[in-house]
């Protein structure tokens, strides 16, 4: 009998790339002979793609962490589909999942995108992760994994499953021309794409950008939602390089902007997981700037892909920057590396095998 697994998600975000890696693995493991069926919206991109490839999607995607509705929904799926295993995506899909495969035959594999923030000590975490329910753990980067071995009580269940891309995904991104955005024509770019959290280290980037030495032509663009808000406004405007950092917000044309870029940075300080910002800068031959925090440095080498610097520290972040922009021939040397890293270590094909060995390991097909 072929391997039968559901997988819960949520697949009504807008856009095709926040979730497409998964979406794919999922195509993936159904063209390698595996019985895969998905828990998410039915009426969204990715929704008619697994349709029209034959996998089975019941419409519907638990909304609260603790849900009767989602555990009854869950359950009668569960015990309608005999399968072996589910992999549970995101926090109300892992609790109301959990709940709902008590008593029933199936293996529990969850997700985890982010280091930290899982402790002991927290009861709510027996909910999700530390549930003795949970056979596996998938963790999206080995920082990922690391921060959970001292707190898991089975390091076994931890394993490391990078997601997967293809560069071709990324083949019919548009360039931007980014003097629409008031960066002047010729001027050495540099993009930040996140939500304008604490933890993403915007203000950092602000504190780095006011050390850059008066009169060169380096210009900062922070890209995400609330980025063009305060706190951040309010650093900009007593920034001595005020002038050469641009609050763009929120753009559906994202890539397009990350693509007419010299460099990009990701000034995280803390609890990152594998960031797909980083990837659409490496996938576009940009080169990345980075901070040691979380799976960031696992996608970087350090001076051959792109350039890892400390959390927190505004300086070597804009040493990082002068360094790219001072050497041309460098950057676009580490901007070709940074692609071709991508294509060949964190490939689709391998995400797939990955989770195929896994789950066959479980139902116990190995």
């Amino acid at each position: 009998m072929p391997l039968k697994v559901l997988f819960i998600t949520n697949y009504d975000k807008p856009g095709t790339h926040n979730t497409r890696p998964e979406a794919e693995m999922i195509l993936g493991l159904k063209r390698r002979g595996v019985d895969a069926e998905v828990m998410s919206r039915r009426d969204t991109y990715w929704g008619r793609r697994l349709v029209e490839a034959g996998i089975p999607v019941h419409d519907f995607v638990p909304r609260k962490k603790f849900s009767l509705e989602a555990i009854r929904v869950i359950r009668g799926v569960l015990k309608a589909g005999s399968y072996d295993a589910i992999q549970l995506f995101n926090n109300p899909a892992i609790v109301n999942g959990i709940i709902a495969s008590i008593g029933l035959p199936v293996k529990v594999v969850t997700y985890r995108g982010q280091s930290g923030n899982i402790s002991r000590w927290d009861p709510i975490c027996y909910l999700t992760h530390l549930s003795p329910r949970v056979s596996r753990i998938v963790c999206v980067a080995e920082a990922v994994r690391e921060s959970l071995l001292g707190v898991v009580y089975d390091p076994q269940k931890l394993t490391t499953i990078y997601k997967g891309h293809d560069l071709k995904w990324y083949d019919a991104t548009e360039r931007v021309d980014l003097t629409s955005l008031g960066v002047p024509r010729g001027a050495f770019t540099v993009c930040c794409v996140a939500n304008n959290r604490p933890r993403k280290g915007a203000d950092v980037l602000v504190r780095a950008a006011g050390l850059i030495p008066p009169g060169l032509p380096i210009h900062f663009l922070l890209i995400g939602r609330d980025m063009d808000q305060e706190p951040i406004r309010g650093l900009v405007a007593a920034s001595p390089l005020r002038d050469q950092i641009h609050l763009v917000g929120f753009r559906e044309n994202v890539l397009g902007i990350v693509a007419s870029c010299q460099a990009s940075v990701l000034p995280a300080t803390k609890r990152e997981g594998l960031p797909k910002t980083v990837i659409e800068s490496m996938v576009h031959g940009v080169t990345p700037i980075v901070t040691t925090t979380g799976g960031s440095a696992e996608l970087v080498e350090d001076g051959v892909s792109g350039l890892v610097v400390p959390p927190g520290d505004a300086q070597a972040l804009a040493n990082a920057v002068l360094k790219l922009y001072r050497d041309p021939a460098a950057n676009q040397r580490m901007g070709d590396r940074a692609k071709e890293r991508i294509g060949a270590r964190f490939r689709l094909e391998d995400s797939v095998s990955a989770h195929l060995a896994l789950f066959e390991e479980l139902a116990g097909h190995s």
